[in-house]
């Protein structure tokens, strides 16, 4: 393992470079490892069940066909996810090396994985907004008063388009000279793209679409044993959450001031050219 001493520091206690704190243990690591696995299990428990209901749904000519911008950018999420549960197990058995060689792969996947989205949002977007003109007519109705939910829900689109590429640039840049920011602030700037799925998950209760309070209730939560564990290690608050609140609680105050109002709604279907 390796390892260093603080000088500001009159103590026994080893500062560990993989774990990023002064006072390592084992679990310090790990949490990073359980972090990123519990995305995974988020993501899988919202979009499988889902996913199999839509295709009953295409089956039926209730809904319109996958586009191919949908599959790109799920091949990619997935990808990213994997990526990102791999590294997290490298530096945790202390594995620098293969993460440093393994990590310019993000260099391809993360600006792959924004241009997948911001082609995917617009395709989903027509997609449902053309069968709710010209598809059977027994689902038309029932998707024209889906098209209002997918005005507000391309507001959280937009922040995870803002957030996103900014915490993960941030992030990538602060890799070799503060690796603790570089590993938070990959787990954060991941989080929100979590929004998706929870809303998929059914059982869970739910605000949409209504509000998008419980999205983001769902990923503050998901990060929460990250930011505890090392609130309480650290005995301090690391910068990476200041940075990710910073981006983070400015954008859900304007979405919440414009979700649902007739003004988005008509801008909405602007920006998408409808």
């Amino acid at each position: 393992m390796a390892v260093a001493f603080d000088a500001s520091e009159q103590t026994a206690f080893p500062q560990d470079r993989l774990s990023g704190t002064s006072r390592a243990t084992l679990m310090d690591r790990w949490i990073y490892v359980f972090t990123a696995a519990s995305f995974i299990t988020i993501v899988l428990a919202g979009f499988v069940p889902d996913s199999f209901a839509k295709i009953a749904g295409i089956r039926a000519g209730a809904l319109p066909p996958f586009p191919l911008a949908l599959h790109i950018h799920a091949t990619l999420m997935g990808s990213f996810l994997l990526l990102l549960f791999a590294q997290t197990i490298l530096m945790a058995l202390g594995r620098r090396d293969w993460h440093m060689q393994l990590g310019i792969a993000s260099a391809v996947l993360v600006p792959a994985l924004v241009v997948a989205t911001l082609f995917a949002v617009p395709a989903v977007y027509h997609n449902y907004w053309n069968a709710a003109q010209t598809g059977p007519v027994p689902a038309r109705q029932a998707l024209r008063q889906l098209m209002p939910v997918l005005d507000d829900i391309l507001l959280i689109q937009l922040k995870i388009a803002l957030i996103f590429p900014l915490l993960m640039w941030i992030a990538l840049r602060s890799r070799s000279r503060d690796p603790g920011l570089h590993k938070r602030l990959i787990l954060l700037a991941t989080a929100p793209l979590l929004a998706a799925a929870v809303d998929r998950i059914h059982w869970l209760p739910n605000t949409m679409p209504s509000s998008p309070l419980a999205p983001d209730t769902y990923i503050l939560l998901a990060v929460a044993p990250m930011f505890i564990w090392d609130l309480v290690r650290n005995r301090k608050l690391h910068r990476a959450y200041v940075i990710f609140a910073a981006l983070f609680v400015p954008s859900s105050v304007l979405v919440y001031s414009v979700w649902n109002s007739p003004w988005w709604h008509a801008t909405a279907r602007h920006i998408m050219g409808v």
